[in-house]
């Protein structure tokens, strides 16, 4: 979809389905932290649950979901993304309908690195308060694997999060591009020219199927602790 507004056209990129996975586990990873460091942990294993059963989604939906949801519409190679931050001092329009060449490896990463943190999350067992869902279907000592790989992962989070959010800022300061309102509306402005490549979204109904069978695969885990 896409509207004309002087020389340039707001076109539709992002569905809602990608605005609520990535602004729902921002606020969980948030909240995950609190609950661990309050010692509410029961919250914090249910937090740990619904970003486990959003990021389920998220990757089914980067295979038959809206043209910029899907990773192959999305991720280029390793030296286009060192190509294009390499250009990141330039000041021009912003002719990105999705995620550019740098900000699809950066997806993918963060997307990795949450998968880690959720899935060690099950199988971590502290042996005093917290108790993953899976901790009892393996070994003690692949529960503490499970567990150091859950503090590690959450470091490396910390440190990719800083650096998306560094990106954001350079592409905003020196591109003069805003890449947060995109993500809010689902709109970009665009050249006018582009106004016929507005990308498809996807159906609503099988957005609904997917997010309900990744909660279901996540509440079946969580009833096994």
């Amino acid at each position: 979809m896409a509207e004309a507004d002087g020389g340039r056209v707001r076109v539709k990129v992002w569905d809602g389905w990608i605005r609520l996975v990535h602004w729902g586990v921002a606020a969980l990873v948030g909240f995950s932290w609190w609950s661990a460091e309050t010692g509410r942990l029961d919250w914090h294993i249910l937090s740990g649950e619904v970003i486990l059963a959003l990021l389920l989604f998220r990757l089914a939906w980067g295979v038959v979901g809206s043209d910029t949801a899907r990773f192959s519409r999305f991720l280029r190679s390793p030296l286009q993304g060192l190509r294009h931050l390499r250009h990141l001092h330039r000041r021009e329009p912003d002719t990105e309908i999705g995620h550019n060449a740098a900000g699809g490896w950066m997806v993918l990463v963060l997307l990795a690195l949450l998968l880690a943190q959720a899935v060690s999350g099950l199988f971590t067992d502290d042996g005093i308060l917290a108790r993953g869902p899976l901790a009892r279907s393996v070994p003690p000592d692949m529960a503490d694997a499970a567990r150091s790989l859950h503090f590690i992962a959450f470091d490396l989070i910390l440190i990719a999060v800083g650096l998306h959010i560094l990106a954001v800022l350079a592409y905003a300061v020196l591109k003069r591009q805003d890449l947060v309102r995109p993500m809010v509306t689902g709109f970009k402005r665009l050249p006018s020219a582009m106004a016929a490549r507005a990308p498809r979204m996807g159906s609503l109904w099988l957005a609904l199927i997917l997010l309900a069978l990744a909660a279901g695969v996540v509440g079946a885990i969580a009833r096994q602790g």
